[in-house]
């Protein structure tokens, strides 16, 4: 018979720490990464241009998170033209990032976060213990978070994105 201690410690260690998303009007993270091309990428610089969209995603090149991806970039030129700055972060390398973006024309930053610590950030925990990160989008406004899904879709995900602007003020 297992003791109930040692389930609780073995499902700790699948599942990992939980982490409680930050909620809207919370302050966005001020924390900096490198992009694809192994550049420091500061997110208050990007928050600053305007809205941001932070999407985290689990694996590049993956099934799920190409299409998340490839909705964005389909929706890209109406997003621009509201003004929307957007961030991609995984866990991947800047190498694997660089690859995803070229291999789909993806025309955003790609932030590698291999050591978890903008996911941290964001209270955005992972998968089943795998060095992945669940599929969180934030959107930032004057250094607040303005909107956020704990489940962000992934072939519609820019629709969901856009429904979210249309509801702010």
């Amino acid at each position: 018979m297992v003791k109930p201690t040692l389930l609780l410690i073995t499902l700790m260690g699948l599942f990992g720490p939980s982490l409680k998303a930050l909620e809207t009007g919370a302050p966005a993270p001020l924390v900096s990464g490198i992009d694809q091309n192994g550049n420091p990428i500061h997110f208050a610089d990007i928050y600053a241009k305007g809205t941001t969209l932070v999407f985290f995603y689990p694996k590049a090149d993956t099934p799920g998170c190409t299409a998340q991806a490839c909705s964005l970039r389909d929706s890209f030129a109406d997003l621009q033209g509201k003004n929307i700055q957007i961030l991609g972060v995984s866990r991947d390398s800047a190498a694997s990032q660089k690859k995803f973006q070229e291999k789909y024309q993806l025309p955003f930053p790609l932030v590698a976060d291999a050591d978890g610590r903008l996911a941290e950030a964001f209270g955005v925990g992972g998968v089943m213990g795998l060095p992945v990160s669940k599929r969180q989008s934030f959107l930032i406004r004057d250094g607040k978070i303005v909107w956020m899904t704990p489940s962000a879709q992934t072939g519609s995900h820019a629709r969901e994105v856009q429904e979210a602007l249309d509801t702010l003020p």
